[in-house]
């Protein structure tokens, strides 16, 4: 037998560790000599950052700990690999590390960006008739990827969204007076956890005003004039709101604000202050007070509001993951493929890589009511068997423990 190398990229999730113990544990189980973690994904092993997950993680206590650690253990990164066929350097060096590790096995969790490594990967390995299986095992909280139901990630931060929003209407109705409250959500061009902001309505709970998704294009004038016709209806107006709406011209509405924003490595501008703008625009048109609420990096790695049915299925593509690559399999992404909603249940299957790498699932338009303020049963049928069940935190002094080294 050889060894087996997993990374972590991209944004983190409450479940990403879940995925990883999937893949360290299917690994072994099936006879993997060792299993190495790439310490900040691929860029750390360009470097020959890795770590002996095997060793690390020999204890079951350790193990359940890591499937209740929010974010990526291993450590992540933004780290765009060029086109094997225009520059193979990189290629050359990331295969020496490779072949000088004995691995046999490599796998990426990540997003679009981290299909895309293992989509150039696998090409550059076939070029060279590489032994090597690599495998993409899904996983964002923007549940963008193609040929999968869903990403796991996306679950828990739909739960934690469904809360907040709960929680926010509450507070935003406390003092009987005019107040617009937007409540900013990430989703650069998939507006899947904006649309989750729907989960909060419920016999305890009225619901959001208005969704404003990146699938639409946004209009400065419409949207106050909803504003004000809402408000006119009832004081307290509650807007949930994508990062990454756009006006027709294509532009991201942040970008009104001209703060100064950072580019990553795939070219993403940073979308933050949306709800901040909106704010400010709706202050100065209308006479009511404003409220603009950011949940920034506190949708994705909210551990404590877990969604068991989440937790369960990283871990499930980790263990697919291994389990395909160990038979054979290369250039594939473990996907979801549900069976039913209800009762919810859900499987797993192959992909070619190349179909996932670089494309974007949208939230479908025919399930955004009419008047583009609601999302329709269809989406709540959708998204609500994703936040079933709870995981609950390990604890000590009373906060929940995580696993850091």
């Amino acid at each position: 037998m050889a060894n087996a190398i997993v990374g972590q990229s991209g944004g983190p999730t409450s479940v990403i560790n879940s995925s990883l113990a999937g893949v360290l544990q299917a690994c072994e189980m099936r006879g993997a000599d060792r299993v190495y973690g790439m310490l900040h994904g691929i860029q750390g092993l360009l470097e020959e950052k890795v770590c002996d997950l095997s060793e690390r993680m020999k204890s079951f206590l350790n193990i359940e700990l890591l499937k209740r650690t929010p974010s990526s253990y291993l450590g992540s990164c933004r780290y765009r690999l060029p086109a094997p066929e225009e520059d193979e350097a990189v290629f050359e060096k990331l295969f020496k590390i490779l072949k000088k590790l004995d691995i046999r096995w490599f796998f990426y969790i990540g997003g679009n960006d981290s299909m895309d490594t293992i989509n150039k990967l696998a090409r550059y390995g076939e070029r060279v008739g590489s032994e090597i299986r690599f495998m993409g095992v899904p996983k964002t909280i923007d549940n963008d990827l193609m040929l999968t139901d869903h990403t796991p990630g996306f679950g828990s931060a739909a739960k934690y969204i469904g809360v907040v929003m709960k929680e926010v209407i509450r507070d935003a109705t406390v003092y009987g007076t005019k107040y617009v409250t937007l409540v900013e959500i990430m989703g650069r061009n998939a507006g899947w956890l904006t649309a989750s902001a729907a989960l909060a309505r419920g016999e305890d709970c009225e619901g959001v005003d208005l969704i404003c998704l990146p699938e639409l294009p946004f209009h400065e004038d419409r949207f106050l004039a909803k504003v004000e016709r809402m408000q006119k209806e009832r004081e307290s107006v509650v807007i949930a709101v994508s990062e990454g709406i756009r006006l027709p011209d294509g532009r991201f509405v942040c970008e009104l604000s001209n703060d100064a924003r950072s580019v990553d490595a795939f070219g993403h501008i940073n979308l933050t202050g949306t709800a901040r703008y909106l704010s400010n625009l709706v202050a100065r048109n209308l006479p009511t007070k404003t409220r603009a609420v950011e949940l920034s990096i506190l949708q994705r790695c909210a551990g404590h509001l877990t969604s068991r049915t989440d937790i369960t299925e990283a871990y499930q593509v980790g263990g697919a993951a291994a389990k395909a690559a160990f038979e054979g399999e290369t250039a594939k992404m473990v996907a979801l493929k549900r069976l039913s909603n209800d009762p919810y249940q859900c499987t797993t299957e192959l992909v070619n890589i190349n179909d996932v790498a670089n494309f974007e699932k949208k939230v479908p338009v025919e399930w955004i009511n009419e008047e583009r303020t609601d999302m329709k049963p269809e989406f709540l049928a959708y998204a609500r068997p994703l936040i079933q069940a709870e995981l609950t935190p390990i604890f000590i002094n009373g906060l929940t423990q995580h696993i850091v080294e």
